[in-house]
């Protein structure tokens, strides 16, 4: 290919630029915006399946050694049995409601 040839071929490259502007700049944005949120996507997968399996690995040995389950050791955890009337009871019997003290708020513009 001679110099001229490849002169022609750039000058016809320059005029479909011109004449497309959305091929010359668009398309290669685009493009290097989908590829790489893509690539993003692919790696950012990979790194949370290993973050998965040595968080499933910690948990085995740590179940294994100490027999523990998801919330304390094996057979350790056992609720109380509360109830809301019990509960009132003796919020009442600690908290006097005829017992109290008129306190004047200050305004903000006042001084103490």
């Amino acid at each position: 290919m001679s110099t001229i040839e490849s002169g022609r071929a750039a000058a016809s490259f320059k005029r479909w630029g011109r004449r497309n502007p959305f091929v010359r700049y668009g398309l290669p944005m685009i493009s290097l915006t989908v590829i790489g949120s893509v690539g993003l996507a692919h790696l950012l997968q990979g790194s949370k399946e290993i973050a998965k399996v040595k968080d499933d690995r910690e948990w085995e040995i740590i179940e294994t050694r100490k027999a523990l389950s998801r919330t304390g050791p094996v057979g350790s955890y056992k609720p109380k049995k509360v109830s809301l009337e019990d509960e009132l009871k003796a919020f009442q019997q600690k908290v006097d409601i005829n017992d109290y003290e008129y306190k004047k708020i200050p305004k903000p513009n006042e001084s103490k």
